[in-house]
């Protein structure tokens, strides 16, 4: 700090010392105290953290725990989201041979794996037979059909499952599964 900075300071402290050890300063109210309302300082002090004690070694969990907003036991739980469950119906076929899948991996007819235009890779779909009532989940691995009128390509082993073997092709309920 220089001179003349050090020099401005203790001109302006001294007054106020000398002031606040005056008995005028017991009955005298602080400056401005007429014009600003309680609540700004209680809203300000809202913003401050908890105290902390002084420690040696502070644990990162006391540290988060002391920072922590509180809640009180009159705040209501968040609500929870109900899913709504979306079906979609289309045509289904099913195919046996390939070498890999639109995500890379190899094509295996004997695994419960589907082919879909637009779900992302490893949805969980559950493919009912609307036919005979028969159901399978699947996981989507690839990319398909690309026969106009069909929603979903299950493989070999997932057709089985549906009974739809004989036909090819199903009527189809397919429901994701959360």
């Amino acid at each position: 700090m220089s001179r003349k900075a050090l020099f401005a300071a203790a001109l302006t402290v001294m007054p106020l010392a000398g002031y606040a050890q005056s008995p005028d300063a017991e009955n005298t109210p602080a400056p401005f105290a007429d014009r600003w309302p309680t609540f700004f300082a209680d809203r300000w002090a809202a913003t401050l953290p908890e105290p902390v004690g002084i420690a040696s070694y502070v644990d990162p969990q006391v540290i988060a725990l002391a920072y922590a907003p509180a809640v009180s036991e009159e705040t209501p739980p968040a609500p929870i989201k109900k899913q709504i469950e979306r079906a979609s119906y289309g045509m289904a076929s099913y195919y046996w041979q390939g070498q890999r899948t639109a995500n890379g991996e190899r094509f295996e007819k004997r695994e419960l794996t589907a082919a879909h235009r637009t779900l992302p890779f490893g949805t969980r779909v559950r493919v009912t037979n609307l036919a005979t009532g028969r159901a399978v989940t699947v996981r989507i691995n690839d990319r398909g059909p690309f026969v106009a009128g069909r929603v979903i390509d299950v493989s070999q082993a997932a057709a089985e499952e549906l009974g739809m073997v004989g036909r090819g092709v199903a009527k189809v309920k397919l429901t994701v599964v959360l």
